[in-house]
This record gives structure tokens, sequence and C-alpha cells, in this order.
């Protein structure tokens, strides 16, 4: 089975830095991945090179068998890719159904307002915010917020969706609560790229890990080989017992 996404030996510089350095991962369908590293490791350069964001300046972005190299956002989220971003920006003074509108109105579908309306509210349901759905985003709180982000996103009928640190900022409660609404995306059939910092939740997610560092690709694997990687410990995880606790959450 060919993967949803393919990312080919990409590069990026910004000036006389090298942010991003030939990396190569691929992810297959219905997957999670999880892409981890240090801060300035080049996590969201990654993301934002796969979401079209910038401009490769090597390299190439296979995504569902079509080369999307130097494609726009908005092109590919018509093509099933849609991200969430890690400072929420909703559209404050609009509903929490108008936010995710927008959403299902600029996605794979191309829906009409009707339709779009409806999309966003069934999607705004799944996500725990059905009963807000007419009052403004401004009156969320950082988690609803989080959860808007995600409902517009999956408003647009993605096949992958890349989630920017949607545990960040959470209290333990919200971050059970997000890491189950993660799993039941999945479960939907929507492949899963994601950065995260919280390593016991994105080690108790992920299928597999890949780890940055400076720009580079330091390891890739299944979480219990990752969190053993002797590079990845040295350059990221630090000290053994936290390396002992977070292989006893794959147990």
């Amino acid at each position: 089975m060919n993967p949803i996404l393919d990312v080919r030996g990409v590069t990026k510089r910004f000036g006389g830095i090298l942010a991003v350095a030939d990396v190569s991962f691929s992810i297959a369908e219905g997957e999670i991945l999880g892409l981890i590293g240090p801060n300035g490791a080049g996590k969201t350069t990654l993301f934002n090179l796969v979401n079209g964001v910038h401009k490769m300046d090597n390299g190439d972005i296979i995504f569902a068998g079509e080369n999307i190299s130097g494609r726009s956002p908005c092109k590919l989220v018509h093509l099933g890719l849609a991200r969430t971003h890690q400072i929420v920006k909703p559209l404050n003074e609009l509903t929490l159904l108008d936010n995710a509108t927008v959403g299902a109105c600029f996605g794979r579908q191309y829906l009409s307002m009707r339709a779009a309306r409806s999309v966003a509210m069934e999607v705004l349901q799944r996500v725990g915010l059905g009963d807000r759905a007419q009052l403004p985003a401004r009156s969320l709180t950082i988690a609803g917020k989080k959860r808007l982000e995600v409902a517009r996103a999956l408003a647009a009928s993605p096949k992958l969706l890349l989630l920017d640190e949607v545990l960040a900022g959470l209290n333990p409660t919200e971050i059970a609560e997000m890491i189950r609404l993660v799993s039941q995306i999945r479960e939907g059939g929507v492949s899963i790229l994601m950065i995260e910092h919280l390593m016991q939740a994105i080690m108790s997610l992920s299928d597999r890990i890949v780890v940055l560092n400076l720009g580079r690709k330091l390891a890739e694997g299944r979480p219990e080989e990752v969190v053993h990687n002797p590079s990845v410990i040295e350059a990221y995880l630090g000290e053994p017992d936290i390396v002992d606790k977070l292989a006893r959450t794959r147990e």
C-alpha cells in the first residue's frame, strides 16, 4: 500500500541557517506519526513545508500519490491536507459554528453554505462543543479553543491532519480528553502527523515516531525503539528514570 504522505530529502534554509536538512519519512494510511525533538529542532518548519507555508530548497513531498511540492496551503486543503496551529487564532467575534463552517466551506469537498454548516455542526458535536455552537469563539477557554481549532480542521474533511502541540497549555483532565479525541479521529480513518512535547502522550498515541535534532532526522521507529535510542536519550530525553517511565507507557 502506498503511503498517504512521503517526504523525500526535504531541505530548507533561511539565509545561512539550515533549518531542515535532507529529511525523509512516510506516513501510512490510518497511521499516527509523532514528530519530536528539542526546541529549534525544525519541527514546525517541517510542518510548514508539508503544509505549503514555506517553499523547499530541495526535496519532494508526495501526498496521496501526487507531488505537492510548491503547492499553496489553500490548494493543499482542497486535496485533503489540513492542520492546526500551536498558537490558536479563532475568529473571535464569530460563533463556534461559523468558525467550523469556514473550514467546511474551504475544505476538500467544496460544500455549499447549507451543507458546510451541517458538517460544521456535526464536527462540533464530535469534539464536544456542540452545545456551545452559537457562542462567540472569544468565550472559550484555551482548552475549548484548542478543540475549536481541531474542529475547523476536521470540517475540511482531511485525509491527513497535522496537529501542532494540541496538548500544550492543557491541564491533566483536558489532556486525557484530547488524547481520546485524537484517537477517535484516527479511528475515523484520518491519518495524523503530530508535534508534541508531552512525551507520555505522544508515546501512547503514536504508531511510529520521528526525532529531529538541529534540522536533521536523528531517529525513526516505534516508540519503544526510539525511547531507548542512545542518541535520542542524549539529545532530548535525558535522565534514565524518564526513559523508563516513558517505556512503561507502551506496556
